[in-house]
């Protein structure tokens, strides 16, 4: 079981994490909401939750997840993209059964 993240989803986190002087990680959860049923919550992480989380390192960044979550994410790779002025990050989800039209949410 895993989450990764490509070498230029790592290298923009960890860009990212500098310029805010702080941080562990990031978070990658999902959420019951949207046309399809679930939707991908990301977040940065300042404070680990020992009790609950699940820590992957991919090119020297920490992911962290939660059981519930990573029953969905399990060979999920996290990616960063840049097409003409829009970028952001591209979850590959390989569960992934569909997708609603606009993008926002999934089912597996």
């Amino acid at each position: 079981m895993a989450i990764t993240l490509s070498e230029r989803a790592a290298q923009h986190v960890s860009a990212f994490l500098v310029k805010r002087g702080k941080g562990l990680g990031v978070r990658l959860g999902v959420k019951t909401t949207g046309c399809s049923g679930m939707a991908y919550k990301l977040e940065f992480v300042d404070v680990a939750n020992d009790d609950e989380d699940i820590v992957f390192e991919s090119h020297g960044v920490k992911v962290f997840t939660d059981a519930k979550s990573l029953a969905y994410l399990d060979g999920t790779e996290l990616d960063y993209t840049k097409e003409g002025l829009n970028e952001g990050f591209k979850f590959n989800n390989p569960n992934v059964k569909n997708e609603c039209g606009c993008g926002e949410s999934f089912q597996v």
